[in-house]
């Protein structure tokens, strides 16, 4: 099962959420809270598989909130995935930097929301479904000048191509196609990179592509 802990404050985005995931045979709903600092407690509490983060909550909001969890090493495994009312929210940017999985706009269709739990928990995701190539490029364009690149030393060549081909948005399956190589090998390469770099997901990667230089706004086309 993939437990999954609502952290929103209002209440009818909570219970339509929670009406929708625990109808499915493979995801259950263990906790919820209406603010940042409640939604911290109750992650340390149940440990979760997913946390669905409201960015605007009282309190202590998701952007922080999401910070703590990500910090604590004893919540490793918990994937966080920012919920917000706009496509390119500016606190999104800095979400993704803060370790967030990724974000799903609220008025996404039920089946994305559904695909994208899933899709976090099994690592495969690069953000959320529905991120398009422009929210990665506006937040190439927002980044900082690249830092020394030595953080891809401990790479492969052929790992350092996987690397840039994660970060212009390309799927497992896009990058099997672009490399000629099955989507098994190329989920084996993206995950070898990132447990060489310490990231916690593919999102993380990006970030760490951007940020390394290995890949430079413009290059999305």
């Amino acid at each position: 099962m993939i437990r999954v802990v609502l952290a929103d404050d209002q209440v009818l985005v909570r219970a339509g959420f929670r009406a929708l995931l625990d109808a499915q045979p493979d995801i259950e709903v263990v906790g919820e809270a209406a603010d940042g600092e409640r939604a911290v407690a109750q992650v340390r509490e149940v440990r979760p598989d997913v946390v669905l983060m409201d960015i605007r909550m009282p309190q202590l909001d998701g952007l922080a909130a999401t910070r703590r969890i990500t910090e604590d090493p004893a919540l490793a495994e918990v994937k966080v995935v920012m919920l917000t009312t706009f496509e390119l929210d500016e606190y999104v940017f800095e979400a993704i930097r803060s370790g967030a999985s990724g974000f799903l706009v609220k008025d996404t269709e039920p089946e994305e929301l559904l695909r994208a739990v899933r899709a976090v928990v099994a690592g495969d995701a690069l953000l959320s479904p529905g991120v398009t190539r422009r929210l990665i490029a506006e937040f190439a364009a927002r980044s900082k000048e690249p830092a020394p690149a030595a953080v891809l030393a401990e790479l492969t060549e052929r790992e350092r191509e996987v690397m840039a081909l994660v970060g212009i948005g390309l799927s497992n399956e896009e990058i099997a196609r672009r490399l000629v190589v099955s989507p098994l090998t190329a989920k084996t390469h993206v995950s070898r990179t990132m447990i060489k770099l310490g990231a916690r997901d593919r999102a993380q990667l990006v970030v760490l592509a951007y940020e390394s230089g290995l890949v430079r706004p413009g290059w999305l086309g």
